[in-house]
């Protein structure tokens, strides 16, 4: 259920975000879905896509600093307090959610949320057995 996250810090200047882009294009490596956090100095990309490996390998020999993490893919209900009902659930049982950004593709009745937990196992587990659905990295990497 864990999907592959990569995480690459990219200085806060003009074209530097074009250029992970632009490299990760050029090598057919398609972005799933994406969040980006800054400061004044620096930005987190948070990238899924659909060859995480090869984009992993291509940004680090390429010079980028790249880190990669496992997150979820939860089936969040398309309707208010969809979003609410889930972290009520992990709430509930103390599981804490570091970070969380939209997808772009629904599924069903549901949107797909990505997630960061601290405890990600835990989270797994909490999520099916309340009845939410965790979707695999490979439905994720090929949409």
């Amino acid at each position: 259920m864990k999907i592959k996250q990569i995480s690459v810090f990219i200085e806060n200047m003009s074209g530097r975000l074009y250029d992970v882009t632009d490299l990760l294009g050029k090598n057919n490596i398609n972005i799933r879905a994406l969040s980006l956090a800054d400061t004044s100095d620096f930005g987190i990309l948070r990238l899924i896509v659909n060859e995480p490996e090869k984009a992993y390998d291509l940004l680090k020999s390429h010079e980028f600093t790249v880190g990669r993490t496992d997150v979820i893919a939860v089936e969040v209900p398309d309707v208010p307090g969809g979003l609410s009902g889930v972290l009520k659930v992990l709430g509930d049982s103390n599981v804490n959610v570091e970070y969380m950004y939209a997808f772009v593709e629904m599924s069903g009745d549901c949107a797909v949320m990505i997630f960061r937990f601290d405890e990600t196992d835990k989270a797994v587990e909490v999520l099916n057995k309340a009845g939410f659905t965790t979707l695999k990295g490979e439905k994720i990497y090929g949409l």
